[in-house]
């Protein structure tokens, strides 16, 4: 058995005491007379030398050097070392308490021969002691807060809290109390809590606004050698109503033109008032006037000015100055302040009217008149009167606006005002005129009045009564006498005050007919009636009936209108099922079958000349362009490939397909079973005399040695592919791919000096001797 023993650097170390994790061991282990697990350390240590912190020694170390101290766990070898004979701690760093309290350690003590543990291995604390080396720190600075003006003494304002890094289980390092150094005599704070305060009463926001305050914290609780630390409280005095509104002036003078227009704004005024915010808002009233109604005054709610508006028209001439009494009063008042008031203040407002040389002014606004339609053409209808309503009283002269007379049916006497017609009127055009009359000042051309004259044009009887409509009247071949065929009605375009009264009957011509009466069922309607039965299509198919329309005008006017009644036959519910002439029938002696034979002939003609038609469209282009046309520059392509004999659109078959002519009894005709003649194989490349063995060949050939002779043929440089191209072909391949060799003269050394536009085909041909642009 065996036991640890401890000696610590601390003069005051704590009472030794049983450590929890090694209680159970100590009650196997009973001679073991000393368990320990603290030690202590003195932070910010100053001095050159390791700080010793104490000693480790086992029962088991005789002196004789066969034990060695092991140390590990927080800050083992890099803070702290230990000497492995002795069993001495020392610190080798400056230890700071804010960064890490404690530290927890293990020691063991093992043979320094074999490292075999003579000694169970226990845990120790050492732990950093604290001194004063931190100052009080707010935190949350800097603070603002705000408090009412008029406040009370000891109105609470803000509270402060610093905050002490060092130990507060130790000595007074950590315990902070508080002091105002700057702000006296306005506020004052608590020492131990940090609430300010308030130190006056009454204090008032429009003397001073914002207060800035320095608070101090320090540690120690304030004795001589504490830390301390500061910050600054700004205090605003937050605005209450306690001053009431005041005009500067009382009495206001303002001048305005008699011309101001309604709802203008007259003048601005303002009552003042120390206050901000809505403690300052007022309203405006007119309390006493000599002119009720024609201002009224509102608050400016931006600016809190009352603005006077005009409600009625001013006239300098009637009256030339106004008088208004106008008071401002606090929008929202605190009772606990009534006895600064009272909170409103009155003020009288001169307002001086100026005249101005105002344009002529009708008696009459709109001025209605009434003229016939029949009034000859200088007839008066009625006059306009204007004034000026200057003092001058300029003499007026009258015109029309003719924007409003476009076709001039009126005139007005310039000096008198009489209006008068200038062309006949027609209340069915135009039944009221809208027309504005100009008043000039003779003194003043620029002031100019404006009136209106409506003029109603009042209706004669100048139109006679038509049919309402255009009526179609059946008649049915089985009608019975006095059956009513047709009811008609007329419009008239007079409008008579007292209604429409039309008369209906037969004109002259028709009041001795057998066939139809007229009956006026005298409500501006008549009714068509059959005289007699028996009508027959194949006699008469149309009956045109003239109807005499008679109005109640004075003079009377009328007019013939013709009623057409077709006869028809109808079914046994008197439906028309047909009407008008009855068709004409076919001769007895022309068959069917003839009539079938004429229609089949002029069917053939027509399929005929439908034939003839797309004949003539199915010409197309020549294949090759002019040699005139320049079509130089431009990207040709061709996409179409020969479909063989079955194509029949590129040319006309008629042509090549003729196999059989023969030129100059050299040409044989070409059948399926003789194999055809490939001129452009390797053993038939001759030169372009060459004679071919028939009509297509020679139109290739031919076409081949122009454009083959022709640098200037498009297109350039590309493949030229010809139509009839196939399985099957008569005529045998036709690509120009398989184009023979040229053995023409043509040469192509010109192209060198066509410039370097050129020069790439001056050095694919210019160089070839005998060679064609297909080699």
């Amino acid at each position: 058995m065996s036991r640890w023993g401890l000696t610590s650097a601390d003069p005051t170390p704590d009472q030794p005491q049983e450590n929890p994790r090694h209680s159970q061991d100590a009650l196997q282990r009973q001679k073991r007379n000393w368990v320990w697990n603290q030690f202590f350390v003195l932070e910010e240590y100053t001095g050159t030398e390791p700080l010793y912190v104490g000693k480790l020694h086992s029962d088991v170390d005789k002196g004789e050097g066969k034990v060695r101290y092991v140390l590990t766990g927080e800050g083992a070898s890099s803070i702290f070392t230990i000497d492995e004979n002795t069993g001495d701690i020392h610190a080798t760093k400056r230890l700071d308490r804010e960064e890490q309290g404690y530290y927890t350690l293990r020691a063991q003590a093992v043979d320094r021969d074999t490292s075999r543990p003579v000694e169970g291995e226990s845990e120790f604390i050492v732990k950093v002691q604290d001194i004063n080396d931190n100052e009080p720190k707010f935190l949350d600075g800097p603070y603002t807060s705000g408090v009412p003006e008029m406040s009370p003494l000891g109105t609470t304002v803000a509270q402060v809290t610093a905050t002490d890094a060092d130990d507060p289980t130790y000595g007074n390092s950590a315990r902070v109390v508080y002091s105002i150094t700057h702000g006296h005599p306005y506020f004052s704070v608590e020492p131990k809590t940090g609430i300010i305060r308030t130190a006056l009463p009454n204090m008032d926001r429009e003397t001073r606004d914002q207060y800035v305050l320095v608070i101090q914290a320090k540690d120690m609780v304030g004795q001589m050698g504490g830390l301390s630390g500061s910050t600054s409280v700004t205090v605003t005095l937050t605005d209450v109503n306690d001053n009431p509104p005041r005009f500067s002036r009382k009495s206001y003078q303002y001048s305005v033109l008699e011309s101001l227009p309604v709802s203008a704004v007259v003048a601005r005024l303002k009552a003042a008032d120390a206050d901000i915010g809505s403690n300052a808002e007022m309203d405006y009233c007119i309390i006493d006037g000599d002119a009720p109604g024609v201002f009224n005054i509102t608050t400016d709610e931006e600016t809190q000015e009352g603005v006077i508006v005009l409600q009625r028209p001013l006239d300098y001439e009637t009256k030339s100055s106004f008088s208004l009494k106008i008071e401002a009063t606090n929008r929202n008042i605190d009772p606990q302040f009534l006895t600064f008031g009272p909170f409103s203040d009155t003020a009288v407002v001169k307002v001086f009217v100026e005249d101005v040389n105002e344009p002529p002014v009708f008696s009459a606004l709109v001025s209605k008149m009434v003229v016939s339609e029949a009034a000859r053409v200088g007839s008066v209808i009625g006059a306009v009167s204007a004034r000026d309503p200057d003092s001058s009283g300029s003499a007026i002269r009258y015109s029309i606006d003719r924007n409003t007379d476009l076709e001039r049916f009126f005139n007005v006497d310039a000096l008198s005002g009489v209006i008068s017609t200038a062309k006949p009127l027609d209340r069915e055009v135009n039944s009221v005129h809208n027309i504005t009359i100009f008043a000039t000042e003779n003194q003043d051309p620029s002031q100019v009045g404006r009136g209106i004259a409506l003029i109603t044009v009042m209706d004669i009887n100048d139109n006679a009564p038509v049919f309402a409509i255009e009526y179609e009247t059946l008649l049915c071949e089985n009608a019975a006498p006095g059956q009513v065929i047709q009811t008609v009605s007329a419009v008239d375009k007079d409008q008579p005050p007292s209604g429409h009264r039309f008369f209906f009957s037969l004109a002259l011509s028709a009041l001795n007919n057998s066939n139809f009466t007229l009956r006026d069922n005298k409500d501006n309607t008549a009714s068509v009636l059959t005289a007699r039965s028996g009508f027959r299509r194949q006699v008469q198919s149309l009956y045109r009936l003239p109807v005499l329309i008679v109005d109640s005008g004075s003079p009377a006017l009328s007019s013939t209108n013709t009623l057409s009644v077709r006869v028809c036959d109808c079914d046994a519910d008197g439906l028309p099922q047909a009407c008008g002439a009855v068709a004409f029938s076919l001769p007895a002696g022309l068959s069917t079958g003839a009539l079938l034979a004429v229609l089949a002939c002029i069917i053939t003609l027509l399929v005929l000349m439908l034939l003839i038609v797309a004949m003539q469209r199915r010409r197309k282009v020549p294949l090759f362009l002019e040699d005139e046309r320049d079509v130089r520059e431009n990207i040709v392509q061709y996409d179409d490939e020969g479909g063989g004999e079955e194509d029949t659109e590129a040319f006309d078959m008629a042509a090549l397909r003729n196999l059989n002519v023969i030129r100059d009894s050299k040409v044989q005709n070409v059948t399926p079973e003789s194999p055809s003649v490939n001129p452009y194989s390797a053993s038939a490349r001759t030169s372009y005399k060459t004679l071919p063995d028939n009509i297509f060949e020679e139109f290739i050939w031919d076409r081949l040695k122009v454009t083959d002779a022709d640098p200037s043929a498009p297109p350039y440089d590309s493949l030229q592919t010809y139509v009839f191209e196939g399985n099957g072909s008569l005529a045998g391949s036709l690509s120009s791919l398989e184009s023979p060799r040229s053995d023409s003269e043509q040469s192509y050394d010109y192209l060198s000096n066509c410039g370097p536009r050129f020069k790439r085909l001056a050095d694919l041909y210019g160089s070839l001797d005998g060679s064609s642009v297909f080699s």
